[in-house]
């Protein structure tokens, strides 16, 4: 499977999130969005991934930035994560990775020597204007807000 193209529209997608509430990729028109893709909700290194994203809000809140988190976790998981962590942005259940599928981030994986289907982590920056601006794919957990936040000053 391979990701959506830059410089397209990114694909349309409307889940719900950690209260059960719908939320649609299109209402976010006008805003730059970052869609993370994450596997699995409160292990370590999703938990390290959010918590940067969480204590860089205000550098992205500078650039207008909303954050999306997506997994496939159900979404009573959701509030538990959000609450132990204090995360401060949306995050999203994709329980039959459709929403994963179409951005070419459900895939084998191996762990282990175990190969299995799986949520490959993986950052979309979408403008504005709701076109793909930048796909990362290649990065460490630990680091993956630094990360973002140089891909946002060199796109914005």
């Amino acid at each position: 499977m391979s990701h959506p193209p830059i410089g397209q529209p990114a694909p349309e997608f409307e889940l719900p999130d950690q209260n059960g509430n719908t939320v649609k990729l299109s209402s976010f028109k006008g805003k730059n969005v970052v869609v993370y893709f994450y596997p699995k909700a409160l292990t370590p290194g999703c938990t390290v991934q959010a918590c940067g994203i969480r204590d860089s809000k205000g550098k992205l809140d500078k650039k207008d930035v909303i954050v999306l988190g997506i997994s496939p976790d159900a979404v009573k998981r959701l509030p538990k994560f959000i609450e132990k962590e204090e995360l401060n942005f949306t995050l999203l259940s994709d329980e039959d990775h459709t929403v994963a599928q179409k951005y070419g981030v459900w895939g084998m994986k191996k762990f282990m020597g175990r190969e299995f289907m799986g949520l490959i982590r993986t950052t979309f920056i979408i403008g504005k204007d709701g076109r793909l601006l930048e796909v990362m794919d290649k990065f460490k957990t630990k680091s993956h807000h630094e990360d973002l936040i140089a891909a946002m000053d060199k796109l914005l």
